[in-house]
């Protein structure tokens, strides 16, 4: 029998790359609809002290997002009423001072004593890759566990004076969820340290013993700076050149100008290691803000450091505008190949980028 007879014979059908499924329409991207955030929910939780709410209200805060910007500002403004009840304290110093033993040992004191700490720490971020370690909770392991204690590691972003931008705003979250004093650590790079200064009460400097080299390379501005000075790792062998370093600061601040009016900068010996003098940094904090308190200063001082904040938030507000705009950044690019190719110099091309822009 003929194959083409067969019952089992098929004929060639068109040829086809068609698997015979019904084709589905080509998917459109979607943009993920962004979450409303219940902002009073998240306050009230904030107040209440829930660490996690703090932390997600910070991230909130540091977020880059427009509608995050939004939502955080409408956070703080739930929050402004229940701020400014804390003793901000900044706290600087070369690298390899002990910042971060200095911290968790006298943050765990003031736990342990009955206080609410929030410890703000700056980690540098690389120049290259903007990235950074935020090492700071696995440096405090004590602080870490203590329930009156918040420790929050930021990026200082390339922020000047190692703080980070949003450093003002999450201080004034932390003061709303209660926290009765706020230890903000900087890098320490020696970079605008009046930007640090700007925005706490105390403002301590630790430096190390063996102070004859270290005081001829110490800018006087920086120590002018200072309501206190820690000579610290003042321990073990170390106990008799502290003393001599803390005299010989001494002996040079009754020479500077005084950084708070009606106060008296002093140095101190101090071992975070063995626990001295811990309780001698905290009891020259409180003296300090019954002496500002009592002439007025405390008060005036964080209206001028508001109002200073205010204008350096115009300044950074203009700057991004100017940088956000196409034709700005069409402009910019072609004054710079002018001036790379010595046809204009850098003034002519500043005067010549905002005529074009009136």
């Amino acid at each position: 029998m003929k194959q083409e007879e067969s019952a089992l014979y098929v004929m060639d059908g068109v040829g086809t790359n068609h698997d015979g499924m019904q084709a589905s329409a080509p998917k459109k991207f979607r943009k993920k609809k962004q979450a409303d955030l219940d902002i009073k929910g998240i306050a009230e939780r904030v107040r209440a002290g829930s660490r996690l709410d703090l932390a997600k209200a910070i991230t909130l805060i540091e977020s880059s997002n427009p509608q995050h910007k939004i939502q955080a500002q409408a956070l703080l403004q739930e929050l402004l009423a229940y701020t400014g009840n804390s003793i901000r304290i900044g706290i600087t110093g070369v690298p390899g001072a002990g910042k971060s033993s200095f911290i968790e040992a006298f943050g765990t004191m003031l736990a342990e004593a009955g206080k609410r700490v929030a410890v703000l720490a700056i980690d540098p971020s690389s120049s290259l890759s903007g990235g950074s370690i935020l090492g700071d909770k696995t440096r405090m392991e004590e602080l870490v566990k203590q329930p009156n204690a918040f420790v929050r590691p930021s990026p200082s972003a390339g922020t000047l004076g190692g703080v980070h931008k949003k450093t003002r705003e999450t201080m004034l979250l932390c003061e709303a969820a209660g926290y009765d004093v706020i230890l903000i650590e900087t890098v320490g790079v020696g970079q605008s340290e009046t930007y640090v200064r700007g925005m706490v009460d105390f403002f301590l400097l630790l430096v190390l013993t063996g102070a004859g080299d270290e005081l001829q390379g110490m800018k006087k501005g920086i120590m002018e700076l200072a309501d206190g000075i820690i000579v610290h790792k003042a321990d073990g062998d170390n106990v008799r050149l502290a003393k001599r370093t803390v005299a010989e600061y001494k002996q040079i601040l009754h020479f500077l100008q005084p950084s708070t009016p009606g106060w008296i900068t002093t140095a101190v010996p101090v071992s975070s290691y063995e626990g001295r003098g811990l309780d001698t940094v905290w009891d020259m904090i409180t003296d300090f803000k019954a002496t500002v308190e009592a002439n007025n200063v405390w008060s005036t001082r964080r209206q001028v450091q508001t109002k200073d904040w205010f204008h350096s938030m115009i300044t950074d507000h203009l700057i991004d505008t100017f940088y956000g705009d196409a034709t700005k950044k069409q402009q910019v690019q072609g004054l710079e190949k002018q001036i790379l190719q010595g046809k204009l110099t850098v003034t002519q091309g500043v005067e010549t980028l905002f005529k074009q822009s009136e």
